[in-house]
């Protein structure tokens, strides 16, 4: 018998970005969304376009989620992507030839190109930005991370995909910083949760750190005026995750 494939993917208020998504893998067996509250025409959207549509709003995080959208599917391989992602042409290519003849047990990663205002990245720690999302469905499933969630495959073999997998993921300044405090902040919460502290110290080495990390180690530099802005955002957001710890640690935050 032929290998199903699932495509499978959360969405919240995602109306603007579904279309040119789901044209991308329109070519699936099937399309799994599972939203979680949207007020825009999200929904109805999906649903006009052919998509298998379900709503759950009790939002326990990210990883929670993926498992809940990944249990309503039906296909032999997943394939997990987000709305503001789109697979290119040779990326589609390599997921068929693929499909065609998986090797069980086997996790396939794929290659993203990641958008920053007005640049896809080629350095930075945004390329090749490695990610594994075509998996056997009753094998491997992603972990509870509220942010940050990956999927638990410890033990697999990982083949590399060719084609990348294009995600738009700054293309508004201001929704892309609030986004970043909403992930940092309940990175601190959920690390808070588990006992983890930090001190003035950490929070200024870790900020620098992330800075030289992205433009130096990652040769953001390479990148032009999006790479030295993306080091700075990368500064920020490490400052903001653990701030919000300290803060957490001596009950200066509201906690979750």
């Amino acid at each position: 018998m032929p290998i199903r494939l699932s495509v499978v993917m959360i969405a919240k208020n995602a109306a603007d970005l579904l279309p040119d998504c789901l044209a991308s893998v329109k070519w699936a067996d099937e399309i799994v969304l599972l939203d979680s509250g949207s007020d825009d025409n999200t929904v109805e959207l999906a649903r006009s376009l052919g998509v298998q549509v379900h709503i759950n709003t009790d939002w326990q995080g990210y990883g929670v989620q993926r498992q809940r959208a990944q249990a309503l599917a039906t296909g032999d391989y997943v394939l997990m992507i987000d709305t503001d992602e789109r697979v290119t042409p040779e990326l589609e290519k390599s997921l068929r030839e693929t499909l065609s003849a998986p090797e069980p047990g086997t996790v396939y990663s794929i290659a993203r190109r990641n958008y920053f205002l007005g640049r896809f990245m080629r350095h930075s720690g945004w390329y090749p930005d490695r990610v594994m999302r075509l998996y056997e469905r009753s094998r491997w499933q992603y972990n509870d991370n509220r942010v940050h969630e990956s999927l638990e495959c410890r033990d697999a073999k990982v083949i590399e995909l060719k084609g990348d997998l294009k995600h738009l993921t700054c293309r508004d300044f201001a929704d892309f910083q609030r986004k970043q405090l909403a992930y940092a902040t309940a990175w601190a919460q959920e690390r808070h949760q588990n006992g983890k502290k930090t001190s003035l110290t950490g929070i200024f080495s870790h900020t620098v750190g992330a800075l030289m990390k992205t433009l130096i180690l990652r040769a953001g530099f390479l990148d032009g005026a999006q790479g030295w802005l993306l080091a700075v955002v990368n500064a920020q957001y490490t400052f903001n995750k653990y701030t919000e710890l300290w803060a957490l640690n001596r009950g200066f935050s509201k906690k979750a």
